[in-house]
């Protein structure tokens, strides 16, 4: 028999300090759940219910078919690459050279924290205006940024130039921007473009501008992406995503296109952080490009489900906020319930069936303003059962 001194010994827990110790279960996931959970409508999470054009699926399976499935460039596959600075220059009149200022990447998310790794240093600064998506920070804390915070406020979240501009200093590496706006549904006009253009002019600072949802702005109003601005697209990274426009999130597929300096070291940490993207889905995307109608068309039709939820939510107790682009919709509740946002969108979920999100959510500390988020891209049947649900309240 062994001594005891010769038994195996229960090693010592392992522990290391956490990269980002702030950091649980997002919100969406958390509502997602309840909602499954439930049985109700979800309205919460950002992405359709229905499916996607056919051609597009029958354009991945071609590229398939005709041998594409090996590692594309780095930088991306160069058709698509050409693609997107074809539509980039015929809807916003910058010509971005495909080899060596446009990067497709593995969706938003993974080009916004690529952005942040490459030109943010530790003890740089970082505007964020919020409410924001929920990556931006996480993306900052790992490139060792400091986060500085410009916040909108419910109902009408006006940008505060004057706030913005006293934001930047000495230390200021990157201003973060996103239009149109996630949750708010704020779409930046010319004049915040001129406005934002006069604020950095002279500086150093660096532009994210987050435009995911550009081709969902309405009422016949021009996205202004920052791309149409000639002083502020020399300093910008400018990312977008193919999975908002037609209908795919699950592919995650996105870019970012930029000058060609700051493309080059974009491209140094993205070949480390994914190094290319799926061939197939981006010699798809290419040819689904040729035609310029899917995207053309975006803006009619979500602006037709917007305004249905819209009438309908006219007919209940909430209180409509503008929704001037995105496929969110925001309401304030509080002729309804004074419960914080967290409590009140799990209580939706529960006893009424629609679950929503708090914007609070997109905030980096406690910001209660009695407002919640709808996704409206959702077929025209789930928007009228969380309509008939909602209309008990």
């Amino acid at each position: 028999m062994k001594a005891s001194h010769d038994l195996p010994q229960t090693p010592p827990e392992l522990s290391f300090p956490s990269r980002l110790p702030n950091v649980g279960t997002t919100i969406f996931t958390v509502m997602s759940a309840l909602a499954m959970q439930k049985g109700a409508v979800n309205l919460g999470q950002g992405f359709p219910d229905f499916d996607c054009d056919k051609r597009i699926v029958d354009a991945v399976a071609d590229a398939m078919r005709e041998g594409h499935n090996q590692y594309p460039p780095m930088t991306g596959a160069a058709p698509l690459r050409q693609a997107i600075a074809r539509k980039i220059d015929a809807i916003y009149g910058r010509a971005y050279d495909p080899d060596r200022e446009i990067t497709v990447t593995a969706g938003a998310t993974q080009a916004l924290l690529t952005v942040a790794l490459c030109c943010v240093h530790p003890g740089d600064e970082v505007i964020v205006i919020e409410p924001t998506y929920d990556s931006y920070l996480p993306a900052i804390e790992m490139a060792g940024g400091t986060p500085v915070f410009v916040p909108l406020e419910a109902p009408d979240y006006t940008l505060p130039f004057d706030k913005i501009a006293a934001a930047i200093t000495p230390k200021t590496r990157l201003l973060m921007i996103n239009t149109p706006h996630n949750p708010t549904g704020r779409v930046w006009r010319a004049g915040d473009m001129q406005k934002l253009a006069e604020i950095v002019r002279g500086t150093n600072v660096l532009i994210l501008s987050d435009e995911v949802y550009e081709h969902m702005v309405y009422d016949d109003a021009p996205h202004e992406s920052v791309s149409r601005y000639p002083e502020l697209a020399q300093r910008s990274f400018v990312v977008s995503s193919f999975s908002k426009t037609f209908h795919v999130t699950g592919w995650k597929i996105g870019y970012v296109a930029a000058p060609t300096a700051l493309t080059a070291e974009f491209r140094k940490v993205h070949q480390f952080n994914v190094f290319t993207v799926n061939t197939p889905m981006q010699i798809g995307l290419a040819h689904y490009l040729d035609d310029p109608q899917p995207y053309l068309e975006l803006p009619a039709f979500y602006q037709k489900k917007r305004d249905f939820f819209r009438a309908g939510l006219a007919n209940t107790r909430f209180s409509l906020l503008p929704c001037d682009g995105t496929y969110f919709q925001c309401v304030d509740y509080s002729k309804i319930s004074d419960l914080p946002e967290a409590e009140f969108s799990k209580w939706l979920t529960t006893e009424i069936g629609v679950a929503a999100i708090p914007v609070s959510a997109f905030y980096h500390e406690s910001h209660e303003s009695g407002v919640v988020r709808f996704c409206f891209a959702k077929k025209e049947e789930t928007l009228a059962l969380a309509l008939e649900r909602l209309a008990r309240l």
